[in-house]
């Protein structure tokens, strides 16, 4: 279990990470966001990183709700 737990991790990390950026890359500008949106970007990986069961089970049934609808 503790294999499957860190593949997890990593690849939630990353999406997390690169999507976060990504939206401070939008909100404060080329110059701010890719200069500094990377700190928020890996506070916020980390984060869903260590809770991804969490984050695929509530985006997982966000996704369903959108398709249903």
């Amino acid at each position: 279990m503790g294999k499957i737990y860190w593949i997890g991790a990593c690849v939630v990390g990353v999406i997390t990470f690169f999507s976060i950026w990504f939206y401070a890359f939008a909100s404060w500008g080329f110059l701010i966001g890719l200069a500094i949106g990377w700190l928020p970007a890996i506070i916020g990986a980390v984060i869903g990183a260590l809770i991804w069961p969490l984050v695929v089970l509530v985006g997982g049934w966000l996704l369903i709700i959108v398709i249903s609808s």
